[in-house]
Order: structure tokens, then sequence, then C-alpha cells
């Protein structure tokens, strides 16, 4: 198996899914304000690599607590159809094409809810996802995490589960690709053969220059936002 890796918002490169899932869900009268200015908070907090990771998942679960599963799927689709398309960068579409055709097998995986993930990975044509896992009971969703949250060494340790379940062993991972652009997944950009840094944050954009990582530009706006320079950066 040649295995590419994805985090969610590398793979969108514009910006952060779980932040315009919580703003599109405000938009539409969805979720109080208080509950979009805790997602705003958490994710300022994730962005330092600062976030205690039970903290920003139940932050997210928050937003799925009590929803039927069979309302909640045309509401994820909305949001795919009329949001998350125009977040994908052009550049990030030829990279999924190209390894698409080179046969390899592509696995998102994200700190985000899974129920939320795994039709992104559909609309992505992402075959396998690994996201942060939710309690359910009888068709709703409780808030409640099921584990740990999918994020920091807990997404590498799912992801060495994933391997196993699949009958691979670590030597896939180690020639694995892995797109990410946060700090928060340091770990995991460790483990892999082929770590890949995605208009990165300012820290791990530091780290991957010391480690010998090599730095790609999918979108020279987010790399503004992000405080990085609007120019290709060094491969």
């Amino acid at each position: 198996m040649r295995l590419v890796l994805f985090d969610l918002d590398a793979a969108l490169a514009r910006a952060t899914c779980d932040m315009l899932w919580a703003r599109f869900l405000h938009a539409r009268n969805e979720i109080e304000s208080a509950r979009l200015e805790r997602c705003a908070l958490v994710a300022r907090q994730y962005d330092a690599g600062t976030v205690v990771p039970e903290d920003y998942a139940l932050a997210q679960a928050a937003l799925l607590a009590g929803r039927r599963l069979g309302d909640l799927a045309p509401l994820v689709g909305r949001f795919i159809d009329e949001v998350l398309r125009a977040q994908l960068a052009p550049a990030v579409r030829d990279l999924l094409r190209q390894h698409h055709a080179q046969g390899e097998t592509l696995l998102l995986t994200s700190v985000s809810c899974e129920v939320l993930l795994a039709p992104i990975a559909r609309a992505l044509a992402i075959e396998s996802v690994l996201g942060t896992e939710l309690v359910c009971f009888s068709g709703r969703c409780t808030g409640v995490l099921h584990g740990h949250p999918n994020m920091r060494a807990y997404k590498l340790e799912r992801v060495r589960q994933w391997l196993q379940a699949n009958g691979q062993d670590e030597a896939t991972l180690r020639r694995a690709t892995f797109y990410s652009d946060s700090v928060n997944d340091l770990a995991l950009l460790s483990a892999v053969g082929r770590p890949l840094v995605v208009d990165p944050d300012p820290r791990l954009a530091a780290t991957a220059i010391r480690k010998g990582w090599k730095l790609l530009q999918l979108n020279p706006q987010h790399a503004r936002l992000r405080g990085r320079p609007p120019h290709p950066l060094p491969a």
C-alpha cells in the first residue's frame, strides 16, 4: 500500500473547516452566538498549539449534540455544496487527482468530528477517514466523545490502528506521505517518510525548516493570513 494522508485543513488550504461549519450553522440560526464564540476561542488556541485536545473536540461536538443523524446528513450536504467546495484550492484538486492517478490510498485524518468528516471525505473523493468519534444513541449525536480526540499523539495512534486493521505495518507508515498545516500534527509528521507542510502556521514553518521538511504553498492568501510570505516557500 502507498499511503497518502491529508489533514482536513491542509486538504482545503483556504480556511479552517470547523470554523466554517460553525459560521454556517450560526448564519442559519442553528446555534447561538455563544457557541460560535466558544468555537472561535478554541480555534485560536488550536492555531497557537496550546489548546487542550478534549476542549477543542468538545466545543465541536456541542454543535452536533442532540441532532438526529438523519437530519444532520442533508445539513452537512448543504454545507459542502454552499461553503466547502469554494474553499478547495485548485492546486489541491490537482494534488488529489494526481495521487488517485498513481493508485495511492488516500486517508483524511482530522480532529473534526467523524460524522462531519466522512461526507467531506466523500466529496473530496478520499476513500478512508479518521476523525474524532462521538457517542450516538437512538440515532442522535450526544455530544459525548467516544475515546480520545483524533489529535496530536492520538492521531498517530489512530493511524497505526487503521494500518493494523488493514493488514499493514509500520513500514507502510514510514513510506507514507502526510500533508498538514498545523503544529498540532508534529507527531504524525515525524512518523511518516514524506512529511509535506502546507501553508503552515509560523511554529510549524520554523520546525519544518529546522528538520528539513518540504514546505508547500498552495494558497498565497492563506499564507498571508498565517503570517507567511506570499511567495513560494523553499523546497
